[in-house]
């Protein structure tokens, strides 16, 4: 690389996503532009990746590993196959990063790439991927190749390793800095030692002013520590900065002062007035006193400034996420489970977008809503999303988009579905949502016209009486039938489950699996993963926890790390050991698979029989009655102008005519037949209808139309068939 001085270097350190992204730094790049401030920024993630994962990578770790030592069995067998890794991981990343489809063919082979302990866990291939195809077989049959060496390197060169967060035990729950710190006293690992080698080839060739590394997760916080550790020891004059979301929530109290060790600055919350404000402090254009939200070592105390004169950029101001410098081409599609939406998170290339900054909802009683990255909640236009999602694809050239949203706004969801159809985009997308019943059957095909093609949201604890006591503002039979719209719309559905929420019962644990069994076995939830509760301190739990009748053990409380918060639940379940059976039944329900087992069976303790009748959600679902729409309710029609002829009837000696108006769809033709006049209102009311048209209708204004053209009955004429058949051809209500 050729040298290009900024005054800023983005660092995201290892390990995030392997197959994309992780979007920060683009959007901090993004905004940066629209300062002029130059900034070169580097997922360090993929770049050790693609360094450990190849020949010269894989034979310095064998090297590493002591064959003197008694080790596994596992590890043995790799060992004596040191050999065939070393020789097919270059092909096997190749393939990956979508370079050499055909080795698709060879891998699918199982005699080509060697299989230790990951390839006893396979299931039936044949019955897996009969849906996926012979590419996704043969990256999830590479993703347990690779999982293998993983095992290696964990069990014989470095502890902390892991594919998507790095040391995470050291930044999860760390009160006391004193863990990290001797961590970091210690010889560099493998791992560590390929880090350092390319930040330092990437020090050399940027030569920044100011260094800022972005740790999103408690997985990414030791790289970052190493990284600044190294810059400080040979870069002095280089300030180091750190943001993102671990400190956004865990560093809000720090006063441990051997952390200005590493960096000079840490900000908290939105990082572009805070980045600003600090080059600017660098160029000597403000006073220490001036930065915004940042952290910093003063007379060996630890202070916090925070200006007041110094606001905030609005949504609408702070640019188009920057791509560049990112090696689009390096990244690595993974699938390790076998399930199409849960792939979603590994599998693809994502440009990462948000619609709305903060949650709209922002109610939830474990989520941290008192932070300012959920509580200030901004929606962005759909104009602006769409031009920026145009930027990024001719940036790109990816048409893949994942809108990393808290959960997305239904209203916004919808305008911005409009917008991609009016400006005839070609994309792919998919986002977080709350299962709330703004999302209709109709609306849900709008989605999936536009290019949705998944949605996750949080089910949390599948009982009403815990969803009252979460505030999520759903019931269990509300997100059935979210799920039915979504699912018949042809968009994936995966659920975020929770088990231990404060005064969680066993009955209700087990009463909640019912029905996400029941859901998994009616076919309107394709994905899911349970999470045990965990109590934070910036949630209302935590911030009250004698209402929700659980008790503090720890407070979170010390000089590093202030988040989780160690809990007793006296009246709750031993919510610990429901979590081996929730998570073998859920793998079974994914692959649709053991849905006749008891539940009894997925626990080696006694538990309840289920209070929840066996059809609960089949007769939820058949009672999702379309309601009347709304005058208000808008009305487009995104299908093609169709055929009208004007026919004769008879009957009875008796002539009339009538429209004969043919539609086609992609798949199929549908001809209906109805009174002339209606039928040629029909067919000109639908060109006026159309999505291409800036201006939507509403049902009022069409019943208005209607009846200024003389005709009569309008609700018996669009309420009944053939009319109301034709949301299957485009003509839907919103």
């Amino acid at each position: 690389m050729a040298i290009v001085s900024a005054p800023v270097l983005l660092i995201t350190p290892p390990f995030t996503q392997l197959n994309t992204p992780y979007p920060a730094t683009a959007y901090l790049k993004g905004f940066l532009n629209t300062r002029q401030i130059p900034a070169v920024q580097a997922d360090m993630g993929i770049e050790v990746t693609i360094a450990l994962f190849s020949k010269a990578g894989l034979e310095r770790l064998f090297a590493q590993v002591d064959t003197r030592k008694e080790w596994s069995e596992n590890v043995k067998r790799i060992l004596t196959l040191k050999d065939d890794y070393i020789n097919t991981v270059d092909a096997v990343i190749r393939f990956l990063q979508g370079h050499t489809p055909t080795m698709a063919h060879l891998i699918c082979k199982r005699n080509y790439l060697p299989e230790a302990s990951r390839f006893a866990q396979l299931d039936d291939l044949n019955q897996a991927f009969g849906s996926m195809g012979t590419q996704d077989k043969a990256k999830h049959l590479a993703t347990m190749y690779l999982e293998d060496l993983s095992d290696l390197i964990q069990e014989c060169v470095d502890s902390h390793f892991g594919f998507s967060r790095y040391a995470e035990r050291l930044g999860r729950s760390a009160n006391s800095f004193d863990e990290l710190y001797a961590a970091l006293q210690a010889p560099l690992t493998l791992v560590d030692s390929l880090l350092i080698e390319i930040l330092q080839q990437r020090m050399q060739d940027v030569q920044p002013m100011m260094v800022a590394l972005s740790v999103p997760f408690p997985g990414n916080l030791y790289a970052a520590f190493r990284c600044a550790q190294w810059i400080k020891q040979h870069y002095p004059n280089v300030k180091l900065v750190m943001g993102g979301g671990f400190p956004n929530t865990e560093l809000r109290s720090l006063s441990d002062a051997r952390v200005f060790e590493f960096f000079d600055f840490i900000t908290l919350d939105d990082g572009e007035a805070p980045i600003e404000a600090l080059v600017q402090y660098i160029y000597g254009r403000r006073a220490l006193e001036e930065l915004k939200r940042t952290f910093t070592l003063q007379d060996g105390k630890v202070v916090f400034f925070d200006n007041p004169s110094c606001s905030d950029y609005k949504q609408g101001q702070v640019g188009t996420p920057d791509y560049s410098d990112f090696l689009l081409d390096k990244y690595i599609s993974a699938i390790e489970v076998v399930n199409p939406m849960h792939s979603l998170w590994s599998d693809g290339r994502w440009n990462k977008l948000t619609m709305a900054h903060g949650c709209y909802w922002g109610k939830c009683t474990f989520c941290d809503i008192s932070l300012p990255y959920i509580k200030q909640y901004e929606p962005i236009t759909a104009q602006l999303l769409c031009d920026r999602m145009e930027e990024i694809i001719a940036q790109t050239g990816e048409t893949g988009f994942h809108f990393v949203d808290e959960a997305a706004p239904p209203a916004l969801m919808r305008a911005l579905a409009l917008e991609i159809i009016r400006r005839k985009l070609n994309v792919s997308w998919w986002t977080n949502i709350r299962f709330e019943k703004s999302f209709t059957r109709d609306l849900c095909m709008l989605l999936k016209e536009s290019g949705c093609i998944a949605v996750s949201g949080g089910l949390e604890v599948a009982s009403d009486r815990l969803l009252a006591l979460i505030q999520k503002g759903i019931t269990v039979a509300q997100v059935a039938r979210v799920n039915k719209h979504f699912t018949e719309a042809g968009i994936m559905v995966h659920a975020y489950l929770m088990y231990g929420f404060p005064t969680q019962t066993a009955q209700e644990t087990i009463d909640s699996l019912e029905m996400v069994r029941q859901m998994f076995e009616a076919g309107i939830l394709q994905s899911a993963f349970w999470h045990q509760f965990a109590m934070t301190a910036h949630s209302p739990v935590g911030l009250e926890p004698d209402k929700y009748k659980v008790k503090k053990e720890t407070e979170a409380i010390g000089s590093f790390a202030n988040n989780d918060i160690v809990h007793t639940d006296p009246t709750g379940a031993d919510h610990d050991s429901f979590s081996y059976g929730l998570k073998k039944s859920l793998l079974n329900y994914m692959h649709g698979a053991c849905f006749d087992y008891p539940l009894q069976k997925w626990f080696e303790f006694k538990v309840p029989k289920t209070t929840v009748p066996p059809d609960y959600i089949v007769k939820a679902l058949e009672a999702d009655e379309l309601a009347s729409a709304k005058p208000t309710a808008k009305v487009v029609w995104l299908g093609k102008k169709p055929e009208v002829e004007t026919v004769i009837k008879s009957k009875k000696g008796n002539q009339w005519e009538l429209s004969s108006l043919t539609f086609q769809s992609r798949q199929d033709t549908l001809n209906i037949k109805v009174d002339k006049e209606q039928g040629l209102w029909l067919a000109e009311m639908l060109s006026t209808l159309s999505a291409n048209n800036t201006k939507n209708y509403t049902l009022q204004e069409i019943k208005d139309s209607y009846e200024a053209a003389g005709l009569e009955d309008f609700e018996l004429f669009w309420d009944n068939k053939p009319v109301n058949g034709l949301y299957k051809y485009g003509l839907l209500t919103l």
